[in-house]
């Protein structure tokens, strides 16, 4: 494809020593960005990387803000040394206020807004940070009536076109941040450096290898995945870890933890899966109630599992396992990034967030355009699941 003009010209790059993404960042979203964020940083290594993660749930509740602020993708962040500095505090109208001014004060010559939500908001903190720099935002397009959006986006000096299904057909996320940076910068990013990339580090392998010897999924003198059967904590052997996330941030895409329940239950009635070991992901704030109605189903070689301490716990632990089951969300994409194969329940609203690596992926879509994924009923997984038992 041929590279047209950069929306930021190189003599701007070339001057500038540092340049600030705005985003609005889910796991998901960085375990594709980051690929162009690595790739930018090798392009323009005088450049410092700054990014501003802004957090949409912000609120003025107190008792909100203990799980913001342990947002996992922080941890992630932190561990990228492509990207110098993080403003990861804007769960609070007074953080946002506070982070604002710091930012000011940095007098960025180069600004980016990712945001595809309120694009013209998103574009307007981007102008409201930098003054006097070259900023370049999201764009929709503004209808005749909505004069305040047009005078927002008046003052950017460069758009992105936002993407919709329509233009941008079978392509798949990766590729089309991977455009957004060869709009912006006029570089490539190649497809398989598109693909996600974990480095978890050995503290956490260690960690998760003996949380699989707690929860008797391992030997302590075996910590192989590829084992054909290991030793649970009941005497039965396990012949597979499956690895189940029915949590997703918005109702639409999330199952219920009673069908998770019900799967397990099925998966045990099935001699391919009977022996089968089963780690349950409960995001943070819904440990207590999941702790309430798994105890009272007494389900054996079950385990529940959350991430409380830090964000590479999850992708040790699912590195470990044989089969990944998630709703649409980062799980699915982190499987990929683990190479452990994974079967994606999703809506049929945004294929380009399906799995990358479809050799290691089975997708089991909703039925209706608007069908929420909790339509995805347990006999649905249990056939793809047929077809999975001689893996």
């Amino acid at each position: 494809m041929p590279i047209q003009t950069p929306l930021i010209p190189q003599e701007r790059l070339a001057r500038a020593g540092k340049i600030l993404f705005i985003a609005h960042l889910a796991l998901g979203d960085f375990t594709y960005l980051q690929s162009c964020f690595r790739a930018f940083a090798e392009a323009y290594p005088q450049l410092e990387i700054h990014l501003w993660v802004d957090e949409r749930r912000r609120t003025a509740n107190e008792a909100e803000w203990p799980h913001l602020k342990k947002y996992a993708l922080y941890d992630w962040l932190a561990e990228c040394p492509f990207i110098t500095r993080v403003y990861d505090e804007t769960y609070s109208p007074a953080l946002f206020d506070r982070s604002l001014a710091a930012a000011q004060q940095e007098d960025y010559p180069l600004v980016v807004s990712l945001a595809v939500l309120e694009r013209h908001k998103y574009a307007m903190l981007a102008r409201k940070i930098s003054r006097r720099g070259f900023v370049v935002g999201q764009k929709k397009r503004v209808r005749p009536y909505d004069l305040v959006k047009y005078l927002i986006y008046r003052k950017l000096d460069a758009c992105i076109p936002a993407y919709t299904a329509a233009s941008h057909g079978d392509q798949h996320i990766s590729d089309i941040y991977a455009g957004w940076f060869r709009q912006l910068f006029g570089m490539e990013v190649s497809p398989a450096a598109r693909l996600p990339v974990l480095d978890i580090g050995e503290r956490w392998m260690r960690y998760a290898r003996d949380q699989f010897v707690a929860w008797g999924f391992r030997q302590a003198q075996d910590q192989s995945r590829d084992q054909a059967a290991q030793a649970s904590g009941d005497g039965k052997l396990v012949a597979r870890v499956v690895f189940l996330n029915a949590f997703s941030k918005s109702a639409e895409r999330s199952w219920p933890l009673e069908r998770i329940i019900g799967l397990i239950r099925t998966m045990r009635c099935d001699p391919a899966w009977c022996d089968s070991g089963f780690v349950v992901n409960v995001v943070p704030e819904e440990l207590a109630r999941a702790r309430a109605l798994f105890d009272a189903e007494g389900l054996a070689r079950t385990h529940l599992f959350s991430a409380e301490d830090n964000f590479f716990q999850l992708p040790a632990i699912l590195s470990l396992c044989d089969l990944v089951i998630s709703v649409e969300t980062a799980v699915m994409h982190l499987a990929n990034a683990v190479h452990v194969p994974v079967i994606a329940l999703m809506r049929r609203k945004n294929p380009e967030w399906a799995p990358i690596d479809r050799d290691n992926s089975t997708i089991i879509t909703v039925a209706g355009r608007d069908d929420w994924v909790d339509r995805i009923g347990v006999q649905d997984v249990m056939a793809v699941l047929a077809q999975r038992a001689g893996m």
